[in-house]
């Protein structure tokens, strides 16, 4: 076995995996996983620039993934960063502070990596399920992209588009500084608009509506199953494999978009930092389930970060 660790940076969180992982098979057994919000890409979609407070509350966070690493004695790490730093200007000054904390330099990977990686990570544990019907499209709605990826045990197609939580947050939801509590249906509408007009920019190349299993990924996702399962708690071993139907998917939108921030935040497994893009996240869901006729989704706690692990491994 041999010990490794990934970590994987978005829009809206940072992750650490560092698991022991067989080369021959790929098998991973966590030893450490852990999730913090640091909104990397605050106002990235309208300055075009990475905000020196998003910077350092990710460096703060990568000096604490540093300490984990050297105290679990990895031996290899890969750090992959996605959409916010591929859109900013100053992306160098992110990759300079993550080599001076962490000792290697970021992977600014492409979304069609991304969406390698979250399907690898994603269906690895599915393939032998003979309840799941095949092709797996799998749905990676993270805060800057989200990527669609279709395949049977490997890649058929991938696209990823500029339609996430925080992205979709910030560009319709957002007046004089702050978000609306609750979202108008005007808010609403134009935002639905943007995420149906990205669907369409998907399936000209991957072909949605051919999937026979829809698996969904990253927080957003997770935290419409801990909802929907009423978790006093947020739980992984609860919400990995669960199944929401889309009826309970439409019903959690609704009364997201209709609440208050307040309300939100009362949520028992809500994430104080998903609080104010859940509602956006959450329509990004219904909408892709409405596109291709999905009945239910499979919610995966394994994601791109699993992915980055395996190909370290």
């Amino acid at each position: 076995m041999t010990r490794v660790a990934a970590i994987d940076c978005g829009t809206n969180s940072i992750r650490l995996l560092v698991a022991d992982a067989d080369p021959e098979t790929g098998e991973l057994v966590d030893l450490d996983r852990r999730m913090t919000i640091v909104r990397l890409g605050q106002g990235v979609d309208r300055t075009g620039r990475l905000a020196p407070e998003a910077l350092e509350r990710t460096f703060a966070a990568c000096r604490q993934y540093a300490a984990a690493i050297k105290e679990h004695g990895a031996e290899r790490l890969r750090f992959v960063a996605t959409s916010a730093s591929r859109d900013a200007e100053n992306r160098e000054e992110f990759v300079r502070g993550v080599l001076d904390i962490l000792g290697v330099e970021p992977e600014v990977i492409t979304g069609d990596q991304e969406a390698e990686f979250s399907f690898t990570g994603a269906t690895r544990e599915l393939a032998g399920r003979d309840d799941l019907r095949r092709p797996f499209l799998v749905v990676d709605i993270g805060g800057g992209s989200t990527e669609f990826v279709v395949g049977e045990d490997h890649v058929r197609a991938a696209r990823s588009v500029d339609v996430g939580c925080v992205r979709m947050t910030e560009r319709h939801l957002v007046a004089d500084g702050k978000v609306t509590d609750p979202p108008t249906p005007e808010q609403i509408a134009a935002m639905r608009a943007d995420i149906e007009a990205a669907l369409d920019l998907a399936e000209q190349t991957v072909p949605l509506r051919e999937a026979r299993t829809l698996v969904g990924l990253a927080g957003s996702v997770t935290t419409l199953s801990a909802i929907a399962q009423d978790l006093p708690e947020y739980d992984s071993t609860a919400i990995h494999h669960s199944r929401i139907p889309y009826d309970k998917v439409r019903e959690i939108t609704d009364r997201l978009l209709r609440s208050t921030h307040a309300e939100r935040a009362a949520v028992p497994s809500m994430h104080p930092g998903r609080v104010d893009v859940i509602g956006a996240g959450a329509l990004v869901l219904l909408s892709i389930m409405e596109r291709i006729g999905a009945e239910e989704v499979v919610v995966s706690e394994h994601d791109i970060l699993d992915g980055i692990a395996f190909s370290v491994a």
